[in-house]
């Protein structure tokens, strides 16, 4: 088992993608607990020597933020807290991502800017080494004020009510907590709302999506390669000094790897009869370095938003301040996952173009890629599918960030909808594997029609693997079936050795 000690310093992505791809347990540094108790201990003494009002803490929330609370109902009033805002509705969030959350909620917290107990960050810790997930809702956050609802339904358990998965049953918070002999969270001031703002749903939901989507963006390449030897089309759009001249990263990269899946192919050596290619394949290292450059920007502010503090109000024990400001605001977030499912959706706009242009008769195809067309319709209507789920993902596309509504009684007047932004953009990239599957069942269907002569030694050792899966379509069959097996095949894909 690794250990990764939890500091409160900035963290960076290939740790993250290695706690994805590894098994971590989590430990608390010394650093951690000294930063933590630092910030809780000046917490305790400015309550005690003060009668000021600071929000959240001795106050009511949102609106009521003026009415205060006696020092003898603070504890009373951190309980109230995660109980009344506990109120998610729709789809329970999946566990990793949920897993995601306790973690990214133990980094913030750890930084020591939120007032809370050692042990209430040890508990949320407990909950992720144990791999108890608590049952988190995907509608409910606004983005602004922090991921109130999700974040107290995951909350919850440690005071011993809500509900939480383990070993893949549900257990009642006060049922988990005797499973494991702990005792509910005696909450402090302050630690119901540091628990409960923050944007750790947003980003717990943007790290399963980037790593969804890291692995997307290697198979459109890999499909695309072998509907670019199915549809006879050139290398040359591929070629260096292309791109040379138009260097966008994502773009050079694309036309780099794509050229060098294509290495080897007897397919794209031959002369070729046509001296253009339609879009869809000429222009592959444009348009999905595009949404790969997009993806590095919605990574570097997702780092950015990770390794920050976002509850409210912030301690500063050094200055001898608390402040009470808008660091929950997921505005950053919105903006970035509203782009994040623009990109992700293009990546299915273009493969659908190629399914398209693979079943159109034409460079010796024959229609619908089957032996008898009229009598068999053969991949006819795998397209209008992946033609559906495209305008779904466009209908995804219409931005959250825009969106704005009133709450707490005019308070919070702008709000982010951030977390709305989130849950598509998980919908989007979902879609895209459908696509991408679609994709890959009509290019294997087609490439058999270019025998004897042999692609790369890439594209044919996939089309082998995925032949292992879905045969040769001879004649009409219920498709359904492939079609599933395809997606199967595209979900898990290693794409471990594809740089």
């Amino acid at each position: 088992m690794n250990v990764h000690k939890i500091s409160g310093n900035p963290i960076d992505n290939k740790m993250l993608l290695s706690m994805e791809a590894q098994s971590f347990f989590l430990e608390l540094s010394a650093e951690a607990v000294e930063k933590i108790t630092h910030c809780r201990d000046f917490l305790d003494r400015k309550l005690d020597n003060s009668t000021e009002l600071f929000y959240g803490i001795n106050t009511g929330f949102g609106f009521l933020q003026n009415v205060a609370i006696s020092n003898g109902q603070i504890a009373e009033l951190q309980y109230n807290l995660l109980k009344s805002h506990a109120c998610g509705f729709g789809e329970e969030v999946p566990g990793g991502i949920v897993k995601w959350m306790l973690f990214l909620k133990v980094q913030s917290l750890a930084q020591g800017y939120s007032g809370v107990q050692v042990a209430t960050v040890q508990r949320l810790i407990d909950f992720y080494n144990n791999s108890i997930t608590p049952v988190v809702y995907t509608q409910g956050s606004l983005g602004a004020s922090g991921d109130l609802a999700p974040l107290a339904h995951l909350s919850l358990p440690l005071i011993g009510l809500g509900e939480v998965k383990y070993k893949g049953q549900k257990y009642s918070g006060e049922e988990i907590l005797k499973k494991f002999g702990w005792e509910p969270l005696a909450l402090k001031s302050k630690e119901g709302i540091a628990l409960i703002n923050g944007t750790q749903f947003m980003t717990a939901y943007a790290l399963f999506c980037l790593l969804k989507a890291e692995g997307l963006f290697i198979l459109s390449d890999l499909i695309a390669c072998i509907s670019l030897d199915a549809f006879d089309c050139s290398l040359h759009p591929f070629h260096k000094n292309i791109h040379a001249i138009r260097p966008h990263k994502g773009q050079v990269d694309t036309a780099a790897r794509i050229s060098g899946l294509m290495e080897g192919s007897e397919m794209m050596d031959r002369d070729k009869k046509t001296v253009q290619d339609p879009y869809s394949f000429r222009c592959i290292p444009q348009v999905h370095g595009a949404s790969k450059d997009a993806a590095n920007f919605f990574l570097k502010t997702m780092m950015q938003e990770i390794n920050s503090v976002t509850d409210n109000p912030n301690i500063f024990p050094e200055d001898d301040l608390i402040l009470s400001g808008g660091n929950f605001h997921g505005q950053p977030l919105a903006l970035s996952f509203d782009l994040m499912c623009m990109a992700m959706a293009e990546i299915g706009n273009i493969s659908e173009r190629r399914t398209y242009q693979l079943l159109s008769g034409q460079r010796g195809l024959p229609l619908f890629l089957i032996k008898n067309p009229g009598l068999h319709s053969g991949l006819m209507i795998p397209q209008y599918t992946a033609a559906g789920i495209v305008s779904e993902n466009k209908q995804l596309c219409t931005p959250a960030s825009i969106d704005s509504i009133v709450s707490s009684n005019g308070q919070e007047d702008h709000v982010s909808m951030g977390a709305n932004a989130a849950v598509k953009c998980l919908k989007v990239l979902r879609n895209v594997e459908k696509i991408l599957a679609i994709e890959l069942l009509t290019a294997c269907q087609a490439i058999e029609y270019r025998r004897p002569l042999k692609s790369s030694g890439r594209v044919e050792a996939t089309v082998a693997a995925f032949r292992k899966t879905v045969s040769f379509n001879e004649e009409d069959k219920v498709l359904h079936g492939e079609m599933m097996k395809a997606l199967e095949f595209v979900q898990q894909y290693d794409v471990s050795d594809i740089v």
